[in-house]
Formats: structure tokens, sequence, C-alpha cells
């Protein structure tokens, strides 16, 4: 088994509702930064980031048994990462930029649901 890092560490003493919303700043950070062509080198390390968060929450989310909540953030983990494969091809692209800032926004808002509707088995 892999040592998790201390950075993993950190996030992982907080409850899952906590993490959630960890992932939603990076979301609103995110969202934010799409309308800045100078703001590439700002967005792809949260973009990655976000991967990781979602990695470290989804498993005490399934443990808890709320599946479908926990396969919502997968699907949110996927379409992170078509942007990474993808990355070049939206920052050159105002329209594809655009639609990714519009999908930001509309995870953003599920993220922060699903955070403050966490069922209290998770809360601890």
């Amino acid at each position: 088994m892999i040592e998790p890092t201390p950075e993993q560490q950190r996030f992982m003493q907080d409850d899952v509702s906590t993490r959630l919303h960890h992932l939603a700043n990076h979301l609103k950070q995110i969202q934010s930064l799409w309308a800045f062509d100078s703001s590439v080198d700002l967005t792809l390390p949260l973009v990655k980031e976000s991967r990781y968060f979602i990695e470290w929450a989804v498993p005490d989310m399934v443990k808890a048994d709320d599946i479908d909540r926990a396969c919502e953030l997968v699907d949110l983990g996927r379409i992170l990462t078509r942007w990474l494969f993808h990355w070049n091809e939206i920052w050159t692209n105002a329209q594809q930029r655009q639609l990714a800032a519009e999908q930001t926004q509309t995870w953003l808002h599920r993220v922060l649901e699903i955070a403050d509707t966490q069922p209290e088995s998770l809360s601890a």
C-alpha cells in the first residue's frame, strides 16, 4: 500500500463534507479563472488537485453507502481528466473554455449540494 502524502493526511483528517467544501472552493477558483487567458498556469494545478480531492473523498462515501453521490463525483473526475487530456485545445478555443466554465459552475453547485446533505455517518 502506498503511504499517503502529508497533504493527503491533512485532507483526510476532515470529515467528508469539509473535504467536499475544499473541492467546491477549487471549482469556484477554476470557474473564475476560465475567463482569463493568462490564468492557465493557475488553473491547471487546481484541476489536478481537484481530482485528488475526489479520489480521497469517494472511498469514505462508498463506505457510508452513499454510492449514488460518490458516482456523481467520479463523473466529475472524468470531466476533469478529459480537460487535462485536451488542455491546449480548451485553452486556445474561447468556446471550449466557455463550455468548461459552464460545466464547472454546474458541478460547483452540485458538489455544494452533496457536501451540505451528507449522511451523518460521513461526518465522523
